[in-house]
């Protein structure tokens, strides 16, 4: 059975990176994947509870007689709930700040962007994109904003090939921007949750070698644009139908949202609750703001003409089951007892962590940033309290998303939106984008010597 479940894992990977190819949507893959091997290991519950939690079940039977039945409650109750648990945290975070995002998209509050893209300097166009991406991304989820972002760039931009490469600077940014936080990447959130790592030391430590994995790309596709854009007509949207926020409402929704995420880490260090405990109540005081200010759209049937873009709520849909889906299935592999197995056979992650990060950065080129950075992390089950490990693992997997598109969800938007090739992608952008990965790791790599 231990070698069943192997096989799913290892297939459920191969369906993961070719998703562009088969079609077969990798969230729905993890989740099934996830679920099915549970459904077996439970199966065969008996041999893996003697076998691995002797002292539990004993304690938990409390000399009654064993059962299947009674092996079944024991696996349910002490060893699945654990990895619900844990994933539930990730995606109930990912879940709230997600809200956040629409909540203060629907306001208006992004609506800045739409003003600092008024020129028709294609490079000034383009470093404008990628801060603005960076900089929401280091505070929201990369996919939300990468969504969000590629929708303006879809209004502005008009030609298709220019549109591309704008989207691919602002997939890199997004990527890099969100490895730079703990509550910007699924893995640095993974991470901070399991208290692997502070949020300060973490994103300190990743400051340069993002930096340098983002600034270089972007200066480096940007020559692949002409003097000019073509742009089209750029205009604050109406938003008569939705919200009548005038500037300094939406400025103060917007302090609330972003500025209660950026409190998140020191009401995690006050409370010691879980960081999705902070997250939530963040959405519960800017929902409270949201409906003082639009308290007459609610009387009102406007209201329910509020229209959430498709494709957001989709990739949010997407990302929390992929998440879930992902931790389930890494967790009863891990239950199994391979993870440790691999571990004491081959002890690579001790000898030369580097080149665990330069192998967990191309792997997730081709099967997928949090897939590769979960997988990678239960590889390092004792690393200390941040402990460069986690950090090299985190960069090199969030960064190494940016070498292929269907590396991260982020990129299969930007593929799914322009109907992008892998092929152009990479000779365009991908190259570059490894460039910048190998320079961030080696610069990360003398900060720590």
């Amino acid at each position: 059975m231990t070698l069943i479940i192997v096989a799913i894992l290892l297939f459920s990977y191969l369906l993961i990176a070719t998703e562009n190819v088969t079609n077969v949507n990798k969230a729905a893959t993890a989740v099934f994947a996830g679920t099915l091997a549970w459904i077996l290991y439970i199966a065969y519950g008996a041999d893996y509870v003697t076998q691995f939690h002797p002292d539990e079940y004993a304690a938990y039977m409390n000399g009654a007689a064993t059962s299947s039945a009674t092996v079944k409650e024991f696996i349910a109750q002490n060893v699945f709930l654990k990895y619900v648990g844990r994933a539930s945290e990730i995606v109930t975070f990912l879940l709230a700040t997600m809200t956040i995002v629409e909540v203060l998209a629907n306001n208006g509050c992004f609506d800045f962007v739409m003003h600092l893209l008024k020129t028709r300097n294609s490079r000034r166009m383009l470093w404008m994109m990628a801060l603005v991406t960076f900089l929401i991304s280091i505070n929201l989820d990369n996919l939300s904003t990468t969504v969000m972002m590629l929708t303006i760039m879809h209004k502005v931009i008009g030609n298709r090939r220019q549109r591309m490469i704008y989207g691919s600077a602002i997939v890199i940014a997004a990527n890099c921007g969100g490895a730079l936080t703990v509550i910007g990447d699924p893995a640095g959130l993974l991470l901070w949750t399991q208290e692997s790592v502070t949020a300060t030391n973490f994103s300190m430590t990743l400051l340069v070698p993002c930096l340098i994995a983002w600034l270089l790309p972007t200066w480096w596709i940007g020559r692949l644009l002409p003097e000019r854009c073509d742009t089209e007509w750029i205009r604050m949207p109406y938003r008569g139908d939705d919200t009548r926020l005038n500037v300094w409402q939406r400025l103060l929704m917007l302090f609330v949202g972003i500025g209660g995420l950026w409190f998140i880490p020191s009401f995690h260090s006050i409370t010691k609750l879980s960081p999705f405990i902070g997250a939530l109540c963040v959405l519960a005081v800017l929902w409270i703001v949201n409906e003082i200010f639009n308290h007459r759209l609610y009387n009102s049937d406007q209201l329910l003409r509020r229209k959430v873009p498709g494709a957001m709520q989709y990739g949010v849909l997407q990302m929390m089951f992929f998440v879930m889906g992902m931790m389930l299935l890494m967790g009863v592999v891990r239950e199994t007892g391979v993870v440790d197995w691999f571990v004491q056979q081959s002890g690579v992650y001790i000898k030369d962590t580097w080149l665990m990060g330069l192998v967990a950065g191309c792997v997730s080129a081709v099967l997928d940033n949090f897939a590769t950075a979960i997988t990678f992390f239960e590889l390092a089950d004792h690393v200390e309290l941040n402990g460069i490990y986690w950090k090299i693992i985190a960069f090199a997997s969030g960064v190494g998303g940016n070498i292929l598109c269907v590396g991260s969800l982020s990129g299969i938007a930007l593929m799914k939106l322009e109907r992008m090739h892998v092929g152009w992608y990479f000779r365009n952008v991908g190259w570059k984008s490894l460039v910048g990965m190998l320079i961030g790791l080696a610069a990360m790599f003398v900060m720590n010597m």
